[in-house]
């Protein structure tokens, strides 16, 4: 966020690291970081309006003509099971209002299908593979760069280095010697070009810094490695399996899905003792009676849970008929255990029921999606989002106008004093917090001290010289 004109002598002491240092820091943090946060903050962006695409996508659906009373739920059920063979229920979704075409989830291992049934003729109106919808394309796009748990684990790795570049920017940006305002938060206008845009890169790494690690960090207990490490420190001293509100990496989720769509015919002491007594693990599974779910939607319906409300039967994940509110809201999720012959509520879960680190981690997933406060959440991440792309625009503006043929363009790395202990401290803090972090920080000080000492041309191409 700034450029070798300004100066921090001030801070070029023990207690400060060297303004240089900094500098080639947030340097190669950009330059390995920058074509991620273009992608990530693009398809961020739009995912944050996923409610509003996907009204406007299912329109049709949701204003159907009906002349009659609809089908029971059963019913339903069965003919978009009927309309997928082989498949089994994976979750019913109470229809928004009565004119709103029946969802019904229908998966087959690890496959998810979304039917779309008129509710009163039975009409298949629609068939969409889960992971074909466009808004879950962006989110894995978003999530793991359609590479599944490896693209998760590079997605962590930039976070990780984007961090670095967020911290060191603030540092090159904060002004010693405060005369105006002028190029700190706002642009200093009829200066040269080169002026324009470091004004333009500094104040908007200004601006959107603090809401960018904000989102950094809340986007780490989705990862495959962050996350997963997460989770095995909360496993450690509970012989109680943590059930997470979100799952870590594609693998996490494919095996959640796969888990939701093997299901067992019957629960309680009875299924207990014949799986013990006659090895139910092994045995063929009598196919699983819909009919009650007649039941369960007219006991759950009257709640008026935030949408979408799905109805889930007995599987691998849940013994139990189940039903929850699977709002991005977060807050507003509510899990409801079902008895499955009064369809009663055995048991209700509100988000304020949730551990204390699941609950802000859930503030922080709403947030992050824009759906905690509404549109100004949505407003807030956009011009986010607008604001890393503007970021990334402008350094490599920056950098091209700076570049000298034949040279990366990084800055020039001098023989400076002893390491400062505050940016010894920050490294080692921010490595251990970060495991992908301080994994390549130690592979590029190996290189750079071995390989790259043996290497006069890429020294120099590097501006290790």
């Amino acid at each position: 966020m700034a450029t070798a004109d300004q100066s921090l002598s001030g801070k070029d002491t023990h207690a400060w690291p060297a303004y240089n240092t900094i500098w080639r820091w947030h340097f190669y943090a950009g330059l390995f970081c920058i074509p991620f946060i273009l992608l990530l903050s693009i398809t961020g962006g739009i995912y944050l309006f996923k409610p509003q695409v996907e009204a406007v996508l299912d329109q049709s659906y949701d204003q159907l003509t009906l002349t009659g009373a609809p089908q029971s739920a059963s019913a339903q059920v069965s003919a978009a099971l009927a309309a997928v063979p082989g498949s089994v229920l994976n979750a019913y979704e109470l229809p928004e209002t009565p004119h709103s075409a029946v969802r019904v989830l229908v998966g087959q291992r690890r496959d998810l299908t979304r039917v779309y049934v008129h509710p009163q003729t039975l009409q298949i109106l629609k068939q969409e593979r889960e992971d074909d919808k466009l808004m879950r394309v962006v989110h894995r796009l978003h999530g793991n760069l359609l590479m599944g748990d490896r693209g998760s684990n590079l997605v962590e790795l930039a976070a990780s280095w984007t961090i670095v570049m967020i911290i060191t920017g603030l540092y090159l940006w904060w002004p010693s010697n405060v005369k105006s305002l002028a190029g700190i938060v706002y642009p200093r206008l009829g200066r040269n070009e080169r002026v324009w845009w470091r004004d333009l890169h500094a104040v908007t790494g200004f601006w959107i810094s603090f809401f960018t690690l904000f989102l950094l960090l809340s986007g780490l207990p989705w990862a495959k490695s962050w996350g997963g490490l997460l989770k095995e420190v909360r496993q450690f001293n509970t012989s109680q399996v943590i059930q997470q509100d979100w799952t870590t990496g594609r693998s996490s989720e494919l095996k959640e899905r796969s888990e939701r769509n093997t299901q067992s015919a019957d629960t309680g002491e009875h299924a207990d003792h014949v799986g013990h007594k006659h090895g139910a693990s092994k045995m063929q599974m009598p196919k699983l009676d819909y009919n009650h779910i007649d039941l369960y939607v007219a006991v759950v319906q009257p709640l008026h849970l935030a949408s979408p409300v799905l109805i889930a039967p007995p599987s691998k994940r849940s013994p139990e008929w189940t039903a929850r509110s699977d709002a991005q809201n977060r807050p507003l999720r509510v899990n409801l255990v079902l008895d499955a012959n009064t369809g009663e509520i055995k048991s209700r879960k509100d988000f304020a029921d949730r551990p204390l680190l699941d609950r802000i981690i859930g503030y922080g997933i709403a947030i992050h999606e824009g759906q905690l406060f509404g549109w100004f959440n949505q407003l807030l991440g956009l011009l986010t989002a607008l604001g890393l792309v503007l970021l990334s625009l402008s350094a490599i503006v920056l950098w091209w106008h700076r570049r000298s043929p034949g040279l990366l363009g990084a800055p020039q790395a001098r023989e400076s004093s002893p390491y400062a202990l505050s940016l010894i401290a920050t490294i080692v803090l921010l490595g251990i917090l970060l495991p992908f972090l301080g994994i390549t920080l130690l592979a590029v000080l190996v290189v750079e001290r071995t390989i790259l000492r043996y290497i006069p041309s890429a020294r120099q191409f590097l501006g290790l010289n």
